[in-house]
């Protein structure tokens, strides 16, 4: 599969070429708002084509798929017009600004047909995989879910830091907490969340959730941009718990998990895995054989919907019943 991408973001440059050149996969155009930026990376990657605009690339590369990684607020208009030119779609995360355009843009690419797929590489890590199947077919009756990803954010002008782009903590990493607590707990019922702005940037910089579930059954969720760095997660069961630490934005090396279940204590570990190769050939098989997906279309909605919620929660004060 030949993909074309959109931006010179870090994520583009730090992880998604290196698992293009790791893969069968390649990256054959590359467009920057300034050309020379994207000159400069394709020099680096050995990519053919260079644009200086994004709808030059999509109406002139020959390119079977879209990667974007654009800021958040633009995910969906250029999401939908590599739909309009019939490519399937790779789109970092969160596929929206919200839920409802998360379903606009679903219901377009379907009428569109092409393939979409939301970018949450750490569920493709074999280590992950691992974790869900301990959850699910080990524990019995999980009572919670914890879930943190936090980094220290230095820099004053970033776009994770404005509120026209859709940036704050629970937009850029806080999503990958509330990606776990719903894996292993479903939809919940209520949301409430306090959040802060230490920044005075119009977003937030800091934000604890609760997540509510029938039967007393609770998901608890962090973010923030103003801590040392912690990406963790833990699931707790009446007969034992699984826990990751390095959960997300993993180091290179050897990866562990921990468990213990009916008294059995375990430390499982793992090679080192490129879990954007992972991501990509995912992609690219669901393409070619016409599947589903892991994190698709619907996912991305959902996981979207409790984003809200939080979001709502935290601005207003108040618990947010999500509806059925």
């Amino acid at each position: 599969m030949d993909f074309g991408v959109l931006s010179t973001a870090g994520i583009a440059q730090k992880a998604f070429l290196p698992g293009i050149a790791a893969s069968d996969h390649d990256v054959t155009a590359i467009a920057s708002r300034d050309e020379a930026d994207a000159r400069a990376v394709a020099a680096e990657y050995g990519i053919e084509e260079t644009y200086g605009d994004y709808g030059d690339l999509i109406a002139n590369a020959d390119v079977d798929a879209l990667y974007v990684p654009l800021p958040n607020s633009l995910h969906a208009e250029w999401t939908k017009r590599g739909a309009d030119a019939g490519l399937d779609v790779l789109c970092e995360k969160p596929l929206a600004v919200d839920a409802a355009e998360a379903r606009e843009v679903v219901d377009y690419c379907q009428e569109q047909g092409v393939t979409l797929m939301e970018a949450f590489m750490y569920q493709y890590h074999p280590r992950t995989e691992r974790a869900f199947a301990l959850a699910r077919d080990e524990l019995e009756d999980v009572r919670s879910v914890t879930a943190t990803f936090k980094y220290r954010l230095d820099r004053t002008e970033d776009i994770r830091l404005s509120p026209e782009l859709a940036g704050g903590s629970l937009m850029d990493v806080g999503c990958y907490a509330v990606s776990v607590v719903r894996q292993a707990l479903g939809e919940p019922e209520r949301a409430y969340a306090t959040a802060a702005d230490t920044r005075d940037a119009g977003v937030d910089t800091e934000l604890t959730g609760v997540l509510e579930y029938a039967d007393g059954v609770t998901g608890r969720v962090s973010s923030g941009f103003d801590t040392e760095g912690v990406q963790r997660y833990r699931i707790e069961a009446t007969n034992g718990w699984v826990e990751v630490q390095d959960a997300f934005d993993i180091p290179e090396g050897e990866l562990s998990l921990e468990y213990r279940i009916d008294g059995r204590h375990g430390v499982e570990t793992f090679a080192p895995a490129d879990q954007f190769r992972l991501e990509i050939e995912h992609f690219a098989d669901c393409v070619a054989a016409g599947r589903t997906p892991r994190t698709d279309g619907d996912e991305a909605i959902a996981n979207m919907r409790v984003l809200d919620a939080l979001s709502e929660s935290a601005a207003e004060g108040r618990v947010v019943d999500l509806d059925s």
